[in-house]
Protein backbone atom coordinates (compact mmCIF):
# COMPACT_ATOMS: atom_id res chain seq x y z
CA UNK A 1 0.00 0.00 0.00
CA UNK A 2 0.89 3.48 -0.69
CA UNK A 3 2.35 5.13 2.79
CA UNK A 4 -0.24 7.33 3.91
CA UNK A 5 0.76 10.15 7.14
CA UNK A 6 -0.61 12.65 9.12
CA UNK A 7 0.91 14.35 12.29
CA UNK A 8 0.48 14.36 16.28
CA UNK A 9 -1.32 17.97 17.12
CA UNK A 10 -1.24 17.21 20.96
CA UNK A 11 -0.47 14.49 23.58
CA UNK A 12 -3.04 14.34 25.70
CA UNK A 13 -3.23 12.97 29.55
CA UNK A 14 -5.80 13.53 32.41
CA UNK A 15 -5.22 12.89 36.11
CA UNK A 16 -8.11 11.97 38.30
CA UNK A 17 -10.70 14.52 38.62
CA UNK A 18 -14.13 14.45 40.79
CA UNK A 19 -16.88 14.53 37.98
CA UNK A 20 -20.81 13.90 38.68
CA UNK A 21 -21.03 10.44 37.10
CA UNK A 22 -20.65 6.73 37.98
CA UNK A 23 -18.12 6.47 41.19
CA UNK A 24 -17.45 10.25 40.94
CA UNK A 25 -13.81 10.41 39.58
CA UNK A 26 -12.37 10.28 36.06
CA UNK A 27 -9.03 10.86 33.77
CA UNK A 28 -11.51 11.86 30.95
CA UNK A 29 -10.52 15.35 31.70
CA UNK A 30 -7.64 15.19 29.15
CA UNK A 31 -4.76 18.09 28.67
CA UNK A 32 -1.88 18.67 26.32
CA UNK A 33 1.56 17.90 27.76
CA UNK A 34 4.98 19.34 26.74
CA UNK A 35 8.12 16.34 25.75
CA UNK A 36 7.44 12.90 24.95
CA UNK A 37 5.01 10.51 26.47
CA UNK A 38 6.20 6.69 27.21
CA UNK A 39 3.59 4.57 25.57
CA UNK A 40 3.39 0.77 26.57
CA UNK A 41 0.83 -1.86 26.64
CA UNK A 42 -0.77 -1.56 29.90
CA UNK A 43 -2.54 -5.13 30.29
CA UNK A 44 -5.57 -6.72 30.06
CA UNK A 45 -8.82 -4.70 30.76
CA UNK A 46 -9.83 -4.42 34.37
CA UNK A 47 -6.28 -4.97 34.92
CA UNK A 48 -4.83 -2.34 32.87
CA UNK A 49 -5.40 1.57 32.24
CA UNK A 50 -4.19 3.26 29.79
CA UNK A 51 -1.26 2.88 27.59
CA UNK A 52 0.07 6.27 28.33
CA UNK A 53 2.17 7.09 31.34
CA UNK A 54 0.33 9.48 33.46
CA UNK A 55 -3.15 8.96 32.12
CA UNK A 56 -5.69 7.76 34.31
CA UNK A 57 -8.53 5.37 33.68
CA UNK A 58 -11.37 5.29 36.91
CA UNK A 59 -13.10 2.71 35.70
CA UNK A 60 -11.14 -0.28 34.09
CA UNK A 61 -13.81 -2.76 33.84
CA UNK A 62 -15.06 -0.75 30.54
CA UNK A 63 -12.03 1.47 29.81
CA UNK A 64 -8.91 1.03 29.26
CA UNK A 65 -6.59 -2.60 28.58
CA UNK A 66 -4.75 -3.47 25.70
CA UNK A 67 -7.04 -2.92 23.16
CA UNK A 68 -8.08 0.57 24.24
CA UNK A 69 -4.36 1.43 25.61
CA UNK A 70 -4.46 5.18 23.21
CA UNK A 71 -7.47 6.69 21.90
CA UNK A 72 -7.39 8.91 18.83
CA UNK A 73 -9.53 12.08 17.14
CA UNK A 74 -8.78 13.72 14.18
CA UNK A 75 -8.46 17.73 14.79
CA UNK A 76 -10.64 17.68 11.75
CA UNK A 77 -13.93 16.14 13.40
CA UNK A 78 -13.04 18.87 16.47
CA UNK A 79 -13.35 22.17 14.02
CA UNK A 80 -16.89 20.70 12.69
CA UNK A 81 -17.72 19.66 16.46
CA UNK A 82 -16.98 23.45 17.10
CA UNK A 83 -18.71 25.05 14.56
CA UNK A 84 -21.72 22.95 15.83
CA UNK A 85 -21.32 23.79 19.07
CA UNK A 86 -20.34 27.20 19.16
CA UNK A 87 -17.49 26.81 21.79
CA UNK A 88 -13.78 26.42 21.95
CA UNK A 89 -12.43 22.18 21.93
CA UNK A 90 -8.79 21.88 22.64
CA UNK A 91 -7.06 19.44 22.19
CA UNK A 92 -8.05 16.01 24.89
CA UNK A 93 -11.56 17.49 25.35
CA UNK A 94 -12.93 14.71 24.23
CA UNK A 95 -10.68 12.57 26.23
CA UNK A 96 -8.59 11.72 23.74
CA UNK A 97 -5.17 10.99 24.10
CA UNK A 98 -3.89 11.59 20.69
CA UNK A 99 -5.48 14.71 19.05
CA UNK A 100 -4.31 14.28 15.35
CA UNK A 101 -3.93 16.13 11.73
CA UNK A 102 -4.09 14.90 8.38
CA UNK A 103 -5.24 10.88 9.17
CA UNK A 104 -8.30 9.77 8.25
CA UNK A 105 -9.62 8.31 11.68
CA UNK A 106 -13.19 7.19 10.92
CA UNK A 107 -11.67 5.92 7.75
CA UNK A 108 -9.38 4.06 9.48
CA UNK A 109 -9.40 0.28 8.86
CA UNK A 110 -9.73 -2.17 11.82
CA UNK A 111 -6.40 -3.42 12.47
CA UNK A 112 -4.21 -1.35 10.61
CA UNK A 113 -0.64 -0.40 11.51
CA UNK A 114 0.63 3.12 12.87
CA UNK A 115 4.27 4.34 13.29
CA UNK A 116 3.74 7.05 15.94
CA UNK A 117 6.98 8.41 17.47
CA UNK A 118 9.35 5.34 18.32
CA UNK A 119 5.73 3.45 19.43
CA UNK A 120 4.10 1.01 16.75
CA UNK A 121 -0.20 1.34 17.80
CA UNK A 122 -2.83 -0.84 15.82
CA UNK A 123 -6.49 0.37 15.25
CA UNK A 124 -8.60 -1.80 17.17
CA UNK A 125 -12.27 -0.60 17.18
CA UNK A 126 -14.40 2.86 17.84
CA UNK A 127 -14.87 4.80 21.15
CA UNK A 128 -18.58 4.33 22.07
CA UNK A 129 -19.58 7.05 24.20
CA UNK A 130 -20.59 6.75 28.02
CA UNK A 131 -22.45 8.53 30.63
CA UNK A 132 -19.05 10.09 31.62
CA UNK A 133 -18.49 11.63 28.42
CA UNK A 134 -22.06 13.30 28.28
CA UNK A 135 -21.33 14.78 31.78
CA UNK A 136 -18.01 15.77 30.64
CA UNK A 137 -19.55 17.97 27.30
CA UNK A 138 -22.56 19.38 29.28
CA UNK A 139 -24.31 19.56 26.04
CA UNK A 140 -27.97 18.25 25.13
CA UNK A 141 -28.67 14.99 24.07
CA UNK A 142 -24.97 14.86 23.81
CA UNK A 143 -24.99 11.09 23.30
CA UNK A 144 -27.24 10.29 20.46
CA UNK A 145 -25.79 13.24 18.66
CA UNK A 146 -22.60 11.88 18.93
CA UNK A 147 -23.39 8.95 18.08
CA UNK A 148 -25.41 10.12 14.71
CA UNK A 149 -22.45 12.00 13.23
CA UNK A 150 -20.55 8.72 13.70
CA UNK A 151 -16.85 10.54 13.71
CA UNK A 152 -16.53 8.18 17.04
CA UNK A 153 -12.27 8.32 17.05
CA UNK A 154 -10.64 5.30 17.26
CA UNK A 155 -8.82 3.09 20.31
CA UNK A 156 -5.64 1.28 19.66
CA UNK A 157 -3.33 -1.28 21.22
CA UNK A 158 0.62 -1.18 21.46
CA UNK A 159 2.56 -3.47 19.41
CA UNK A 160 5.72 -1.79 20.30
CA UNK A 161 7.04 0.55 23.01
CA UNK A 162 7.50 3.98 22.99
CA UNK A 163 7.26 7.56 23.60
CA UNK A 164 5.12 9.91 21.35
CA UNK A 165 5.16 13.80 21.56
CA UNK A 166 3.70 16.24 19.97
CA UNK A 167 4.62 17.19 16.14
CA UNK A 168 5.26 13.61 15.37
CA UNK A 169 4.46 11.77 12.13
CA UNK A 170 1.57 9.65 11.92
CA UNK A 171 2.33 6.92 9.52
CA UNK A 172 0.42 4.11 8.55
CA UNK A 173 2.65 1.24 7.56
CA UNK A 174 -0.33 -1.27 7.03
CA UNK A 175 -3.97 -2.20 6.04
CA UNK A 176 -5.82 -5.03 6.08
CA UNK A 177 -7.89 -6.58 3.22
CA UNK A 178 -11.63 -6.87 4.71
CA UNK A 179 -11.57 -3.07 4.37
CA UNK A 180 -14.16 -2.81 7.51
CA UNK A 181 -13.34 1.03 9.08
CA UNK A 182 -13.69 2.41 12.53
CA UNK A 183 -16.96 4.36 11.18
CA UNK A 184 -18.44 0.79 9.72
CA UNK A 185 -17.80 -0.65 12.91
CA UNK A 186 -19.21 2.06 15.01
CA UNK A 187 -22.55 2.16 13.05
CA UNK A 188 -23.02 -1.76 13.61
CA UNK A 189 -22.58 -1.41 17.40
CA UNK A 190 -24.70 1.43 17.31
CA UNK A 191 -27.40 2.03 14.90
CA UNK A 192 -26.83 -0.28 12.26
CA UNK A 193 -26.50 -3.96 13.81
CA UNK A 194 -27.49 -5.16 10.87
CA UNK A 195 -23.52 -4.90 9.82
CA UNK A 196 -22.41 -7.18 13.30
CA UNK A 197 -21.32 -9.87 11.19
CA UNK A 198 -19.13 -8.33 9.47
CA UNK A 199 -17.03 -7.55 12.53
CA UNK A 200 -17.39 -11.69 13.42
CA UNK A 201 -14.32 -12.25 10.56
CA UNK A 202 -11.98 -9.61 11.50
CA UNK A 203 -9.48 -10.96 13.66
CA UNK A 204 -8.05 -7.48 14.74
CA UNK A 205 -11.45 -6.36 16.17
CA UNK A 206 -11.25 -7.26 19.97
CA UNK A 207 -11.97 -10.76 21.18
CA UNK A 208 -14.32 -9.91 23.96
CA UNK A 209 -16.12 -7.85 21.27
CA UNK A 210 -16.54 -10.73 19.01
CA UNK A 211 -17.47 -12.76 21.37
CA UNK A 212 -20.49 -10.54 23.01
CA UNK A 213 -21.24 -10.18 19.27
CA UNK A 214 -21.57 -13.77 18.83
CA UNK A 215 -23.81 -14.10 21.67
CA UNK A 216 -26.01 -10.97 20.56
CA UNK A 217 -26.33 -12.74 17.00
CA UNK A 218 -27.43 -16.01 18.73
CA UNK A 219 -29.80 -15.15 20.81
CA UNK A 220 -31.67 -12.77 17.48
CA UNK A 221 -31.40 -16.21 15.75
CA UNK A 222 -32.91 -18.03 18.44
CA UNK A 223 -36.13 -15.39 18.58
CA UNK A 224 -36.91 -15.37 15.15
CA UNK A 225 -36.69 -19.49 14.92
CA UNK A 226 -38.91 -19.63 17.91
CA UNK A 227 -42.62 -20.94 17.83
CA UNK A 228 -45.17 -17.81 16.76
CA UNK A 229 -42.02 -15.36 16.24
CA UNK A 230 -42.15 -13.80 12.75
CA UNK A 231 -38.91 -12.83 11.46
Amino acid sequence: MREQSGRVLSVNVGAERPIAAKGGTSGIDKRPVDGPVAVRAPGPKGVGGSGLAGDHVSDTANHGGDDQAVHAYAREDLDRWEAELGRSLPGGVFGENLTTAGVDVTGAVLGEVWEVGSAVLQVSCPRIPCVTFAVRMGEERWLSRFTAARVPGAYLRVLRAGEVRAGDPVRVRERPGHGVTIGESFAALTTEPVLLPRLLDVPEFPAEDRAAIARRLARRGARRGAPGVTP
